[in-house]
């Protein structure tokens, strides 16, 4: 049985709609895949009760169906469904890279983001790359029609997570479908300066380049709390708070020393608002990792 780590992500990151991503180093997802004449999916771990394993409704099992390579599937969910931390996205990656190795298909890891966002098209109805990419190429991620761009960034992060279920298709309708001039201009310009941060590793640039005046907003509205939460987050130090992918997550770029202060006010005003939350102190980690 071949045994792959896939890390949890955060899409968007407040100015990169569909665009940006990161890997986190915690939590993760645990995937065990072995060889077999049909696909079967076992799910195990959080929030797994919700995950259907059936592999046509699965995200592994749209992995095994386009690299056709059937296997007994194990995934041990580290990483919660409808948490934006890219549940589906982490379960699609490790799978892909698990087939790929057991049945010796030769893709790179460049190679399997399309193959896995195959499977993040059963959930989000359309293969958007922005999770599955930094799931497998680790790092600070652009997904974009010419490809996807990979820095290697390593910015201390807070992800505070509310036991609040969002979908990622209700997260979708709220995106509004215009939006004033000068709103995308300050989002370009939000964009470029957390590109550059990131290339830096510069804290200070990445949480300024969070602020979002377009899809944050909407997506804001569904999280009980949020406004509190991410005050207390900055008054603790954050140097910018945003949503984590669709949500419910919340995610706070920081220093190191910081963390463990903004973890703990997050936490206190997600309890205010009489919302349970969990929070993890991490940072932008590495893809995919067989063991």
């Amino acid at each position: 049985m071949l045994t792959v780590r896939a890390p949890a992500t955060s899409a968007n990151l407040g100015s990169g709609f569909d665009v940006f991503g990161a890997a986190l180093e915690r939590p993760a997802d645990v995937v065990r895949v072995e060889r077999a004449e049909e696909t079967t999916i076992e799910m195990t771990g959080a929030g797994s009760e919700f995950i259907p394993e059936d592999p046509e409704k699965n995200t592994a099992g749209a992995v095994a169906e386009a690299l056709d390579a059937p296997a007994r599937i194990k995934i041990d969910k580290g990483v919660r469904p409808a948490s934006g931390l890219g549940s589906s996205a982490a379960s699609a990656a490790g799978a892909a890279l698990a087939l790929n190795e057991l049945y010796d298909r030769g893709l790179s890891r460049s190679e399997l983001v399309p193959v896995a966002a195959e499977g993040e098209a059963l959930v989000s109805g359309e293969a958007h790359e922005d999770n599955v990419a930094p799931a497998l190429l680790g790092g600070f991620t652009i997904a974009a029609d010419e490809g996807v761009t990979r820095v290697d960034a390593s910015i201390p992060l807070v992800v505070c997570l509310p036991d609040i279920v969002v979908s990622t298709r209700d997260a979708r309708r709220v995106v509004p479908d215009t939006a004033a001039v000068e709103d995308v201009v300050d989002t370009v310009g939000r964009a470029a300066r957390l590109t550059t941060g990131m290339h830096r590793n510069d804290p200070e640039m990445v949480g300024s380049g969070m602020e979002d005046r377009i899809v944050t907003p909407a997506r804001a509205e569904l999280i009980d709390g949020y406004d509190e939460v991410r005050e207390a987050a900055l008054a603790a130090g954050a140097t910018g708070v945003t949503v984590s992918g669709a949500g419910p997550g919340v995610i706070a770029a920081c220093y190191e020393s910081d963390r463990r202060e903004i973890a703990g006010a997050m936490l206190d005003a997600f309890d205010d608002a009489g919302v349970e939350s969990r929070a993890y102190q991490t940072r932008i980690g590495d893809g995919a990792t067989i063991h």
